[in-house]
């Protein structure tokens, strides 16, 4: 069963990332969370709870436990102050350094002999995202 499979694949990968995540006391939601800021920069909540298919009532939490590690801060934006602006601190950004080359140890338990492998089950992943979010809001919907 292909669903069995994902979410085998799926817990076997969260249980390697906080096996390494645990010396920075990050779990890794916090983690990806980080990876996403420090790559495409500050994000509204809005647009970082949809980048992790998370609702913002299940992001919220995590930032606030994140600015008060200080390691992002949490700004309404001027003009709109419904619109919550989510940044980096220097210290988030030092915390996302220390991660990232930790978490490089996570790369061999892919089993990937070249790019190429990666690349694939890559785009295969996301094939299998969208098809079953369009099927999810297929059935939500009748």
């Amino acid at each position: 069963m292909p669903c069995f499979a994902l979410y085998a694949a799926s817990r076997a990968v969260t249980q390697a990332y906080r096996a390494v995540l645990s010396e920075e006391n990050l779990t890794y939601p916090q983690f990806l969370v980080i990876v996403v800021l420090a790559s495409q920069g500050e994000s509204s909540v809005g647009t970082l709870a949809s980048n992790l298919l998370l609702d913002s009532g299940t992001l919220s939490p995590m930032l606030q436990r994140l600015e008060t590690r200080g390691l992002l801060t949490r700004e309404r934006r001027v003009g709109n102050e419904r619109t919550v602006i989510v940044s980096l601190t220097p210290e988030g950004e030092l915390m996302h350094e220390r991660v990232a080359s930790a978490a490089q140890c996570i790369g061999p338990g892919y089993g990937f002999t070249n790019a190429d492998e990666l690349h694939d089950l890559l785009e295969q992943l996301h094939r299998i995202t969208t098809g079953m979010a369009g099927l999810t809001a297929s059935v939500s919907s009748h």
